[in-house]
């Protein structure tokens, strides 16, 4: 009896994704001749046990019900388990898509057998799956909370203060420059939270609680709108659940 595989198909960086059947799998299943034996597919996990593959395509599929779905509504539609691993998925179709060619003498790669790497046949290069780390901090004064707001935000959002980690740099470090830099603030009594996978496009966020140490609250323009201590029992809008930052500020409430 042979197995179900679903598939991740992505066309305009939408997935096809069949709502009424989500806690079926969200995803359509078939042999790959039911979506034309398609090439570069990727194998990116299991999704109720069972085979997933992924693939971009020109076009969907006329399947009924299937309908074009943007990733963020995923978590939505399906749960955090689904939503990461088409967060996988369209990471690695990413990392795919840009590595077609060789960086170092451009000559078309290879997918390499046996592990998730763009082989160049004619200089050896590998290219692997990027990951850009970033660290992401919430300040707490006793009952208050640091919070910021970027132009990139919803309207009226407010969330913990976050940055990319520099080459050469510890997260210790790159969580006291970033809250330093955005808002002028010291910290200290650093403390791991969690991590998340972050595809929009290829985070890693790795999140901290912090006490404040001093300095007064200076918000950079160029990254920061607008920041401020709040009352735990008056933050403004939050972020989605979806992300780690809404996580990590209400764990801070309990």
């Amino acid at each position: 009896m042979s197995k179900t595989v679903y598939w991740i198909l992505r066309c305009e960086h939408r997935l096809l994704a069949m709502p009424a059947n989500a806690e079926a799998g969200l995803f359509p299943s078939g042999p790959a001749a039911a979506f034309g034996d398609p090439e570069d597919v990727l194998y990116v996990g299991e999704l109720h046990g069972q085979p997933c593959h992924a693939v971009d395509v020109a076009a969907f599929p006329d399947i009924p019900g299937g309908e074009a779905t943007p990733l963020r509504a995923i978590f939505q539609l399906a749960g955090p388990e689904t939503f990461a691993l088409a967060g996988r998925a369209t990471q690695l179709l990413d990392w795919q898509a840009n590595h077609r060619f060789c960086g170092k003498c451009g000559s078309r790669t290879l997918m390499k057998s046996g592990e998730a790497a763009m082989s160049c046949p004619s200089c050896g290069l590998l290219a692997y799956p990027r990951i850009s780390p970033a660290v992401m901090v919430l300040v707490r004064d006793g009952d208050k909370l640091l919070l910021g707001r970027s132009p990139h935000f919803k309207p009226g959002v407010f969330s913990a203060l976050a940055g990319f980690v520099e080459p050469g740099e510890t997260l210790e470090e790159c969580a006291a420059r970033e809250v330093r830099e955005e808002v002028g603030v010291e910290i200290a009594n650093l403390r791991y939270f969690h991590s998340q996978p972050w595809p929009f496009p290829n985070s890693l966020m790795v999140a901290f609680f912090a006490d404040y140490a001093g300095g007064t609250i200076t918000p950079d323009p160029s990254e920061i709108e607008a920041a401020d201590w709040f009352s735990l029992d008056a933050l403004p809008l939050l972020p989605e659940p979806i992300s780690i930052a809404r996580r990590l500020i209400d764990a801070a409430r309990r």
